[in-house]
């Protein structure tokens, strides 16, 4: 019985790893998609901006310009699409997060109760109360 604990304990500690590992890889990816979203909100703002200016001297600056605003408004659709992955990515490595912590849960759970039947079966067995012999009237 005491090396079932032993080796519960042991695997308990391994998914207590593998839940820090998956804690870890969902931090990174929620970091990826946060900063994903921030490119793409700036990018957007910058091409919105570039846009709306009027004061070109000529017709080639127009189309200089044109072009720039276009290819800010691809990259900020491009970076768009890279954050709807990353957070795609970063679902996937929660949903990895909580089964990392249930699967630890588990292996606690029978662990605490292996210690239980231990330390039952560690009690010396109590002969409980007799039954009293007689009547009441006695």
């Amino acid at each position: 019985m005491k090396k079932r604990l032993d080796r519960l304990r042991r695997l308990e500690r391994v998914r207590e790893v593998a839940k820090q590992a998956a804690a870890l890889e969902a931090a990174e990816a929620e970091s990826t998609l946060r900063q994903l979203h921030n490119l793409s909100e700036r990018t957007r703002l910058m091409a919105a901006d570039y846009a709306s200016r009027r004061e070109v001297p000529d017709g080639a600056s127009l189309i200089h310009l044109g072009r720039f605003v276009n290819g800010l408004q691809a990259l900020s659709r491009s970076t768009e699409n890279d954050a709807v992955r990353a957070r795609s990515i970063a679902d996937a490595r929660l949903n990895q997060l909580a089964e990392s912590e249930r699967k630890r849960a588990a292996i606690q759970e029978r662990a605490d109760l292996q210690a239980r039947m231990i330390a039952k079966a560690a009690q010396p067995a109590s002969l409980g109360s007799r039954k009293a012999i007689g009547t009441d009237l006695d």
